[in-house]
């Protein structure tokens, strides 16, 4: 029961009527009349108690000792084994010959009643490369463009005055290293495979100034990247391309979250007046995340310190 511990007829309640008895000498109907309960609750709260002492007084489970009517259980063996082949239990039900009701009981019993539960969650698996540069994530975060404090700030959406119509959108770049977790970014016009070119290129060059070769990069199945002038790129690069799985976010998993970060502390952080703002901010935001920031997945280090460098450095992004 979900009573406070000095509600009537809670143990310390019962104790108290029942002692009102024994001790006080009032008779079962001055006790009940008492405590607004009936002569019969008194006396069995008082052989309780002369039974079993104060424990006897605690609630106990009000389940049957036995149910004669429960389903039998070779009846809910053959509903769990029609349910591990995946049937419905409508279809179980005109099989065993019980109603859907007593079905749905059954299964919400064993823990089957929704199908997911048929199939176990893909174990995490978490991977991380050994020394940085063997590994970078590549990927592409199309934000819209703002001419003033857009309605994350101010709580005005589409219909409210002063909205900015047609005014485009931006594609932020980013790259982040697998073993270090120190990330690069830029603010592009578009996602074609000129701009990847270019910023695999600025990528490699930008982890170049911090002592490290870039030997593979990860990208997704996106066209920019599936295109031959990427490709050559590459190669050009001394790069080994790999690809994700197709619909398999999670596979570069690295850049998803590193994404839903700067999404946080860079791009609705503050109230920009326009893009160009956003842009500007970035570099001072990306080297705080690089050189200060300490990151979960490093123990609370800075993805910096795995290259070896100070973290008062001011070696800054330039796009």
């Amino acid at each position: 029961m979900d009573t406070h511990k000095n509600a009537p007829l809670t143990p310390k309640g019962r104790e108290a009527m029942v002692r009102s008895v024994i001790e006080g000498g009032l008779t079962n109907a001055a006790a009940a009349l008492k405590f607004n309960v009936s002569a019969k609750t008194v006396a069995k709260w008082v052989n309780r108690f002369r039974a079993e002492g104060v424990s006897g007084l605690r609630d106990r489970s009000s389940r049957p000792l036995s149910s004669p009517s429960q389903t039998q259980p070779a009846t809910c063996a053959a509903v769990e084994a029609l349910r591990r082949h995946r049937h419905t239990g409508k279809q179980i039900a005109a099989e065993v010959g019980i109603s859907p009701a007593t079905v749905s009981r059954i299964l919400r019993r064993l823990g089957l009643n929704r199908l997911a539960a048929l199939e176990p969650a893909e174990p995490i698996r978490r991977y991380e490369r050994e020394h940085p540069g063997e590994l970078i994530h590549l990927d592409i975060k199309k934000l819209g463009r703002i001419g003033s404090v857009g309605h994350r700030i101010t709580g005005r959406y589409p219909g409210a005055i002063n909205r900015h119509h047609g005014i485009g959108w931006e594609f932020v770049h980013v790259c982040i290293d697998d073993a270090s977790r120190v990330a690069f970014v830029q603010v592009m016009t578009d996602q074609r495979k000129e701009s990847a070119v270019a910023f695999l290129e600025a990528a490699v060059a930008y982890f170049a100034r911090l002592g490290v070769r870039v030997e593979r990069v990860m990208t997704d199945n996106g066209s920019c990247y599936r295109s031959e002038s990427f490709r050559a790129a590459c190669k050009r690069l001394g790069l080994r391309q790999i690809f994700t799985r197709p619909y398999t976010p999670k596979t570069k998993g690295k850049a998803e979250r590193f994404i839903q970060t700067a999404l946080r502390e860079w791009a609705y952080a503050q109230a920009y007046q326009n893009s160009d703002q956003r842009t500007a901010e970035l570099p001072n935001w990306l080297h705080r995340y690089n050189w200060h920031r300490p990151h979960g997945s490093l123990k609370a280090n800075t993805p910096i310190s795995r290259l070896g460098l100070a973290g008062n450095n001011l070696l800054r992004l330039h796009s």
